[in-house]
């Protein structure tokens, strides 16, 4: 057997957002599970550095080069990604952007837009490319990466609750779709992670993980096909009483926490 072959053979993870956090952790650990890897973000030359550094040629991974917001684009990587790797065993919508808007700022209706084009639609933009084919293969694993902050929401965090909350029910919505053609979606709720994303954040993040740590949990729980784990469980203890919790009680919990960070300046 040629050395070659044992990659030709070996399963495709095809992930999104994979220049840093939570994506690169995810990458590592499933090039150190003997996956080939399709990598794709915005900031390819990020990861083409990342993979010389590992000795990665190209029978194991290829890079491209995407931003899940641009439909066209991310739609065209998927379909590339096939033609020069062939079908995907696993296909990760992990790129994500958190921001805080406040809805009296005309601006920030422009933060909203760009959070809901990142965080739903280029989810969707993700898999669209590879659902048929997993139909008629009768096999893949869709795995979207939401949040714990989906479940309710936050002050300052509306664009980012709303639509990681989106995202979940789209994931549900999904997996009843791909159920009776043998093909899994696996829905990932992260709790605090430390990432970009997270670093400028003004309040307390409880169970913050590296996202080493994250990434072994969830290499797990998509090896086992789970319909939707949040991680860590501790985050997952803390969501269900978040969901039974009153109204009322809510409010209380969240007055005066500092709101989410804003980048955009105040303007009408």
């Amino acid at each position: 057997m040629r050395p070659e072959s044992v990659f030709v053979t070996a399963p495709l993870a095809y992930i999104t957002g994979a220049s840093s956090g939570i994506g690169l952790a995810l990458a590592e650990r499933f090039q150190q599970a003997g996956y080939r890897l399709a990598l794709v973000a915005r900031r390819a030359p990020e990861i083409t550095a990342w993979a010389q550094a590992r000795g990665l040629d190209s029978s194991t991974c290829a890079v491209y080069a995407a931003d899940v917001r641009d439909v066209d684009a991310i739609t065209a990587a998927g379909r590339d990604c096939i033609v020069r790797q062939g079908l995907p065993d696993v296909v990760i919508a992990n790129a994500g952007i958190s921001l805080g808007m406040d809805t009296a700022e005309f601006n920030d209706l422009d933060v909203m837009r760009a959070t809901y084009e990142t965080n739903c639609l280029g989810m969707a933009a993700t898999f669209q490319p590879f659902v048929r084919a997993f139909f008629e293969r009768r096999r893949g694993t869709l795995v979207g990466i939401a949040s714990v902050a989906g479940v309710r929401g936050l002050p300052g965090h509306g664009a980012y609750c709303s639509s990681k909350a989106a995202a979940i029910s789209y994931c549900e919505s999904l997996r009843g779709e791909c159920r009776p053609f043998g093909v899994k979606v696996v829905t990932l709720s992260p709790g605090y992670v430390d990432t970009p994303l997270t670093r400028e954040n003004q309040y307390l993040m409880p169970f913050l993980m590296r996202p080493e740590a994250f990434a072994e949990r969830a290499f797990r729980a998509i090896e086992k096909g789970v319909s939707h784990r949040v991680i860590p469980w501790q985050m997952g203890v803390v969501a269900v009483l978040l969901r039974v919790l009153p109204n009322a009680w809510l409010d209380r919990a969240l007055a005066g926490r500092p709101r989410k960070h804003r980048q955009q300046k105040s303007g009408g």
